[in-house]
């Protein structure tokens, strides 16, 4: 079984990388972001239990340098958490709704996949203002989490219920706010010109 495992991880990752000269030609392509907005609960309790992961601010700077070595190294992190993490509800493990936490137990949610994608980039050298916890809606209505990363070549979104990475705007959800790329304990609103309305969360 873990080979076959293997073979998968290594096929998935060789198809994503293939994509490398369609994310190069494509050009950048940037969420429009707007003033600072309310923090998701489950991320606010989560600093609360962590400050040192929602203290990083720095200067505006320009998005992380999209190399294929980045790039190698996103798609694995991605396909690595997916395969790892096995997916439970809040409600399932803490018996409640809206806790964001690392998923050191191996179990996990979507904000949980993301928040893990986050902290192994993060290790791999990728600055914090270039990985955004963001909250979206998918089109059946349900809230849903991801990380976008913010690169050279545009952004782009890790996911737990996509095994590539893709461009944010190649999804098909409705982005409505983030972390600021300047203080990762403040989130900034959305608007990704695809949608005419815009649901509120929590």
């Amino acid at each position: 079984m873990a080979k076959t495992w293997g073979k998968l991880l290594l096929l998935a990752m060789a198809m994503q990388l293939s994509a490398w000269g369609t994310a190069e030609a494509a050009g950048p392509a940037y969420m429009h972001t707007g003033g600072r907005t309310t923090q998701p609960v489950g991320h606010y309790e989560f600093c609360q239990k962590l400050p040192q992961e929602c203290a990083q601010r720095t200067a505006r700077q320009a998005p992380v340098e999209l190399t294929r070595k980045l790039w190698a190294a996103i798609v694995n992190v991605n396909n690595s958490v997916n395969t790892r993490i096995v997916p439970r509800t809040d409600m399932e493990m803490w018996g409640k709704e809206e806790v964001w936490s690392y998923p050191d137990s191996g179990f996990g949610d979507c904000e949980d996949y993301a928040l893990e994608k986050r902290r192994e980039l993060m290790a791999l050298g990728v600055p914090a203002g270039n990985l955004l916890m963001t909250v979206a809606r998918q089109p059946n209505g349900d809230g849903h989490a991801v990380l976008t990363v913010r690169t050279s070549l545009g952004e782009f979104i890790l996911d737990n219920l996509e095994s590539k990475v893709l461009s944010w705007t190649d999804t098909d959800y409705t982005y409505l706010k983030r972390q600021s790329d300047q203080n990762s304990g403040a989130w900034v609103t959305i608007n990704d010109g695809r949608a005419d309305a815009v649901a509120s969360v929590r």
